[in-house]
């Protein structure tokens, strides 16, 4: 797993990685009108990320990525997450309130409740807690395959000292 596969393969992955990106973040970005959100499109976004890690390997993959910024990330939805759900207490007495519904506060006049309005506009602070949500899983998810790739090509790169292989 340490050196990757062919060129055909890091090369296809690498112009499909893009694309899957993109569909993770609009799987995120609509989660409150369709069925998906944070932890799905995020699920997504890590699995292309596992896929140029197959593909180039994890040694190439952790020369680029270090876990530390993956936990940052991770801190930072978890961080987001939570001001998002304290920002309910301040602007609207509940702790997760949606306070941006009917109002012109962020994302200019959204719908009431029971509206048949299904635009992009119409989920509050909805969107922002899926994209908390999202970051939060794709560095999780990312980070967990990560190690345990790592931890494989080092087992298997001891083995093949030792001979036993």
């Amino acid at each position: 797993m340490s050196m990757g596969m062919s060129k055909i393969v890091k090369t296809v992955s690498s112009v499909v990685f893009p694309f899957i990106v993109i569909y993770g973040l609009y799987i995120i970005a609509h989660g409150h009108l369709t069925p998906g959100g944070g932890f799905q499109g995020g699920a997504v976004v890590a699995s292309g990320c596992a896929m140029l890690l197959v593909a180039h390997g994890s040694i190439w993959t952790i020369g680029k990525i270090r876990e530390k910024q993956l936990s940052i990330l991770e801190s930072t939805g978890a961080v987001a997450f939570i001001l998002l759900a304290l920002l309910g207490l301040v602007f609207g007495t509940v702790f997760f309130k949606n306070f941006l519904v009917g109002n012109k506060f962020l994302f200019g006049e959204i719908p009431g409740y029971l509206s048949r309005v299904a635009n992009f506009n119409t989920g509050g602070v909805l969107p922002l807690m899926n994209f908390a949500v999202g970051l939060k899983v794709i560095a999780g998810l990312f980070a967990i395959v990560l190690v345990m790739a790592y931890a494989t090509s080092t087992f298997k790169k001891g083995e093949m000292e030792d001979g036993k292989r």
